[in-house]
């Protein structure tokens, strides 16, 4: 038992070291930064280059790695992006930083090459020995683990209680503004807090090498482990959470130690014990979190819109003459605005053939399951990060029943959206009362849960050849099945669409727009973002088993949790709100990487995992992704050509925006 218990010590103490990072830039700035495991991959890489690629010291190597490179690149990040967000909501805050997660891993392999290394080197020369705790061995790089975690925990009570530095950063939480009327640069000290923090990933990077090895989705082992402990510290005492990460670490031993070795949930019980920790911490502070909610609310928001506007094709009164022609134009706009890519999309397996007419199914498969994230965090501004495990549960569903019980393949795929619809409607029940932070971080660990205890089931895995799903008799050439995945793929738009126009729909807008102010009128902010999160979990379901037609299997590593990211700043790159970007990023994620396969040399694959992932960064610069924004230039083109022509730009824009 001690020797599990000094192990799990040992993970604990990297997961605090983790833990005290993320706290104190959210502490201090407000920023849950969820790019932090993706970094420390990043200065692990870094510092394996340095000292076992080109034959740097130890000492040289971790000087530059975890001293010099990893501040100045924090304060980078804080001036080019961190800065930025401080003000922005939490939904910007949060898909930006997962930007981050994904942008940073594919730059580094694009910068240090795409090895995976088992065993990685720590800060412990080779040479050192092996010492012996009642009985226990302990190699040197748990020493070093043990000592930098007492002397980070020594210094930070140092700092922030005695000292003018955590004086400073202690004024800087309680108010930013009453700070630097006092004379203090809130600028720099922020920029300060980043480059600790980055500081901090570094060395949880390095001493996380000897015991994961270096592999991007290993590292996510990190990050689930030190935001459940951030969570358990409900996001603001960075002791506590200091605390909870060893506590943490502890708990795992102690798991492992109880498991017999020959359990086949022995290995994957690390992974378990984050997301049990997060529920444990999110049932206890959900309690008395519950919200009045009015049942009439519905009706009165609905009898509210019909007194406004009791005929939906009329304007109102204002501009009366010139009102129904700019209005039939924008009528003529917003069709053209859907139907013309439409079209473009229905004629491309005409014009294309073979290999591409499959990349343009399998590129609308994928918008399909965009489609869930238009649902969950367009419509109601929830943030989960876990659709890409409802389509993994929508596929194996989908697979058992068509291939094992004998369904009709298309009835598979829909029951397969019907059962993860109750597992979105209980997630959202349990994180949605806590906030907007508390949901991604569910989401986030249930995902990372269901990946490494569900997946592996062979009866699902099938020692790594998955289960073979038929198509339907009308659909098995690639055009037909083209032309069956776009078919719904616009009935679930159209859905959606009419959803928009429902009353739960206009309730989830009010709630999106201001959650004070929907309360004030008696919704259920809860109520309507649980629909949503169910309904969002049902469609990504779908997409699920239709991914899994498209491969003629389901496998289930298709579904890892880090690729959801890559999904989601896919889609926030073109357009969180819109079907028509949910398309144009499901065709993009499809074609885009096959173009860098074929025509582009291999060491580039990377670059358009990284370039999506900077788009989803850009989010914080431009809210509404790069269709919306191409699409504001060209109207402004067209509003100043009209200009020209004699038509006042100004007239047309009244009269647009009545119409929309």
């Amino acid at each position: 038992m001690l020797a599990f218990l000094v192990a799990g010590l040992v993970f604990g103490g990297v997961y605090a070291i983790a833990a005290l990072g993320l706290s104190a830039t959210y502490k201090a700035t407000g920023i849950l930064n969820f790019g932090f495991a993706a970094l420390a991959y990043f200065f692990a890489r870094m510092y394996y280059f340095l000292n076992s690629q080109h034959g740097w010291s130890i000492a040289l190597a971790g000087i530059v790695t975890i001293v010099v490179a990893a501040p100045v690149i924090g304060v980078v990040l804080w001036a080019v992006l961190f800065r930025t967000l401080t003000h922005a909501s939490t939904l910007i805050q949060v898909v930006s930083t997962v930007g981050l997660s994904v942008a940073v891993p594919a730059i580094t392999n694009l910068v240090f090459g795409s090895i995976t290394v088992a065993i990685a080197p720590g800060l412990a020369p080779q040479s050192a020995g092996v010492f012996h705790f009642l009985g226990v061995p302990i190699n040197a790089d748990h020493v070093i683990v043990f000592i930098c975690v007492v002397v980070i925990a020594g210094l930070g009570i140092v700092l922030l209680r005695f000292t003018n530095i955590g004086l400073t950063v202690r004024a800087l939480v309680d108010s930013q503004s009453m700070t630097a009327l006092a004379g203090v640069n809130t600028q720099a000290v922020a920029a300060g807090v980043w480059a600790f923090s980055m500081f901090l990933s570094a060395l949880a990077g390095v001493l996380m090498g000897p015991l994961i090895g270096l592999d991007s989705s290993s590292y996510a082992l990190l990050i689930a482990a030190a935001l459940a402990a951030v969570l358990a510290a409900k996001l603001s005492n960075v002791g506590w959470a200091f605390g909870a990460a060893l506590l943490l670490g502890i708990l795992t031993g102690l798991a492992q130690w109880a498991l017999p070795p020959s359990s086949t949930y022995a290995q994957e019980i690390i992974p378990a014990i984050p997301f049990i920790f997060i529920v444990v911490f999110a049932l206890i502070y959900s309690r008395g979190q519950r919200a009045t909610e009015d049942r009439t609310a519905l009706a009165r928001l609905a009898q509210v819109e019909v007194s406004a506007y009791p005929n939906r094709m009329e304007l109102p009164p204002a501009h009366h003459d010139e009102a129904p022609r700019v209005r039939v134009k924008s009528l003529a706009a917003r069709n053209s605005s859907w139907i013309i890519p439409m079209v473009i999309v229905a004629l491309l397996p005409l014009i294309l053939q073979g290999y591409w007419v499959g990349l343009i199914a399998e590129g609308i498969v994928y918008a399909i399951a965009f489609l869930s994230y238009t649902l969950i965090t367009g419509e109601a501004g929830v943030i989960s990060l876990c659709q890409i495990t409802f389509a993994g549960i929508g596929s194996i569903t989908a697979a058992q029943l068509a291939t094992h019980d004998g369904w009709p393949v298309l009835l598979a795929v829909v029951a397969g959206g019907v059962i993860t619809l109750p597992i979105g409607a209980l997630l959202g029940m349990l994180a949605l009362r806590l906030g907007d932070l508390y949901v991604a971080l569910v989401t986030l660990t249930f995902g990372i849960l269901v990946e490494n205890l569900i997946w592996p089931i062979n009866a699902f895995y099938q020692y790594g050849s998955g289960v073979t799903v038929g198509r339907p008799g009308f659909a098995t050439g690639t055009r037909a099945f083209t032309y069956m995945v776009l078919l719904i793929f616009c009935m679930i738009s159209i859905l959606i669409v009419n959803f928009r126009r429902t009353t739960p729909g206009l309730a989830l807008r009010a709630v999106r727009w201001s959650e004070p102010g929907a309360r004030t009128i008696g919704l259920s902010v809860v109520q309507m973002k649980v629909l949503a999160s169910s309904l969002s979990a049902m469609v990504a379901g779908i997409a699920g088993g239709l991914l899994a037609m498209y491969t003629g299997l389901s496998l289930t590593t298709n579904y890892a949790t880090l690729l959801g990211l890559v999904w989601l700043a896919v889609l926030v790159t073109n357009g969180i709100r819109s079907n028509v970007a949910a398309l144009a990023a499901g065709i993009t994620f499809a074609i885009i990487p096959a173009v860098f396969l074929n025509y582009l040399p291999v060491s580039l694959g990377n670059v358009p995992t990284a370039l999506f992932g900077l788009g989803a960064i850009n989010l914080a610069r431009q809210p509404n992704g790069v269709l919306v924004q191409n699409r504001q230039m060209i109207s402004a083109g067209i509003r100043r050509l009209r200009g020209r022509h004699g038509v006042a730009p100004e007239t047309v824009s009244a009269a647009s925006s009545q119409a929309t």
